[in-house]
């Protein structure tokens, strides 16, 4: 009779039924009088005696099973949900998932170690990513009196890029393992890279300290005193000058300076409606006066010579009371002080301008049309339902309107691009009382024949009471189509 197999817990894994071997688990249970039963029961013994040894984990893993991986040559046991490494860290270039607080995850890509918190991964250590460190290091050096010193060196890409010392001395660099690339001797303070006592401590390489500074003994590798006081007379370098500014020309003619705390000014500062020029050299290299500014404004040295702007480098926006000349472009016009943008659709408030086709738009015109692109005169109505063009209408239905037949009499035909629409706030189609317009008409026709409703919106040369027109053209088909026709209704 059948057995029933349960796990520690008391819960039923299998129920074995006699003559057959259970499978579901990654051991095989053996039923009752199963002939061969000894090479099953001898291989379960094997796989418990390797832990399912294998480079691909167990397919049919209960909770609590062990896995030998032997692709990464860990052990491994079954949570439930995924095989977890039975001691050491995670190994994956992306972060794993599935662990519990406390586990570890070896970046495999960026070579760190991580520590799971119970909701995030915590980095341990290296600082660094990749090959390199990158880091601030406490190191202890060497000097050249075989005494050891303590020193910070700021490591960037396994690169000292500047150390911070408390006192000065010279690094024994007859020790490979103790020198320091582009180092020789560590100044007290810190000490940037490249720096070397040969260069009487200006940096030979791009490594420079960028910030302010409360004071330097040196600029640019010479001495503070180097370098000329405001009080002196001949200034050969540069200078800073209080808001007073300076002046140039005999008669202190141009002034440069400062008002107000931060207003810059330049100003010529002798006779009346001085001017002050504007000059660069032109494409021949002669300097050339362009602009002149005075007490009246700005103007050009000579009229219609020269431009504010290019083509290609334009002002984003010119503010003026008022413009003098001919604009080749405008954005807005403006009239009795509102401004109208320019729009190629029926949009309130704005300038109507022609579209690609040539079309102008507007959903109101006011004044005498000499012409009209459209032939018919249509009026709104409402409508049983949506008919196409050329439908044949009459009074009736759940609506105003619905499609006529033969018993009907005609009021229209449903338009598509009336030339003149009565009433065309209200809803529905807009019908055709006059005019030449298409008409949906069944059978042959011939211009000049009378065509009346027959059946549905369709028309025909079948007479009736329902006439609507007279035919513009012939045609020879016997299936519907649309008919140019001189609306009589």
């Amino acid at each position: 009779m059948a057995y029933t197999i349960n796990r520690y817990s008391g819960a039923t894994l299998a129920t074995v039924q006699d003559g057959t071997v259970d499978a579901t688990s990654d051991l095989r249970f053996v039923g009752k009088n199963y002939a061969g039963y000894g090479e099953i029961q001898n291989e379960n013994f094997l796989f418990l005696l390797e832990n399912f040894s294998g480079t691909s984990q167990p397919p049919k893993a209960i909770s609590g099973q062990v896995w030998y991986d032997s692709s990464v040559q860990k052990l491994k046991f079954y949570n439930g949900t995924k095989f977890k490494n039975t001691g050491g860290a995670e190994v994956s270039a992306t972060q794993p998932t599935g662990l519990t607080s406390g586990d570890f995850w070896w970046d495999s890509g960026n070579n760190q170690l991580y520590a799971f918190d119970g909701s995030s991964f915590i980095l341990v250590g290296p600082q660094s990513t990749g090959s390199g460190v990158t880091q601030m290091q406490s190191r202890t050096v060497r000097d050249t009196t075989s005494t050891n010193r303590s020193i910070i060196a700021a490591v960037v890409d396994d690169e000292v890029i500047y150390t911070i010392s408390s006192l000065e001395f010279t690094i024994d660099s007859t020790d490979p393992s103790n020198a320091i690339t582009g180092f020789d001797v560590i100044k007290q303070g810190l000490t940037m890279i490249n720096t070397k006592a040969a260069t009487n401590g200006v940096t030979s390489s791009g490594h420079v300290y960028h910030g302010t500074s409360s004071n330097a003994l040196k600029l640019g590798g010479s001495l503070a005193s180097d370098f000329l006081l405001k009080s002196a007379s001949n200034f050969t370098a540069v200078a800073r000058f209080v808001d007073a500014g300076l002046t140039l020309g005999d008669s202190n003619d141009f002034l440069l300076f400062v008002e107000n705390g931060n207003d810059a000014v330049i100003a010529n500062n002798v006779g009346t409606n001085s001017i002050i020029k504007v000059k660069a050299n032109n494409a021949a290299g002669n300097l050339t006066h362009s602009t002149t500014f005075s007490a009246l404004g700005m103007q050009p040295a000579s009229t219609n010579s020269f431009d504010i702007g290019a083509s290609g480098n334009v002002w984003a926006n010119v503010y003026a009371t008022n413009l003098q000349g001919n604009a080749t472009t405008a954005s807005a016009l403006k009239l009795s002080g509102t401004v109208y943008a320019p729009d190629i659709s029926a949009t309130a408030t704005t300038a109507a301008l022609r579209d690609s086709s040539g079309n102008l738009t507007a959903n109101l015109f006011n004044g005498i049309a000499t012409q009209a692109r459209y032939a018919d005169l249509a009026e709104m109505y409402t409508t049983d339902q949506e008919h196409p063009t050329g439908t044949i209408m009459c009074v009736g239905g759940e609506a105003e309107t619905k499609a006529a037949g033969a018993s009907n009499t005609a009021i229209g035909v449903i338009s598509a691009e009336p030339a003149y629409l009565m009433n065309s706030a209200l809803e529905g189609q807009a019908i055709a009382l006059k005019g030449r317009v298409p008409v949906r008409v069944q059978g042959p026709v011939s211009k000049g024949q009378e065509i009346y409703a027959w059946s549905h919106g369709v028309g025909s040369t079948i007479a009736s009471s329902a006439f609507v027109g007279v035919a513009l053209e012939s045609s020879d088909e016997v299936d519907e189509k649309l008919i140019e026709c001189v609306l009589k209704v």
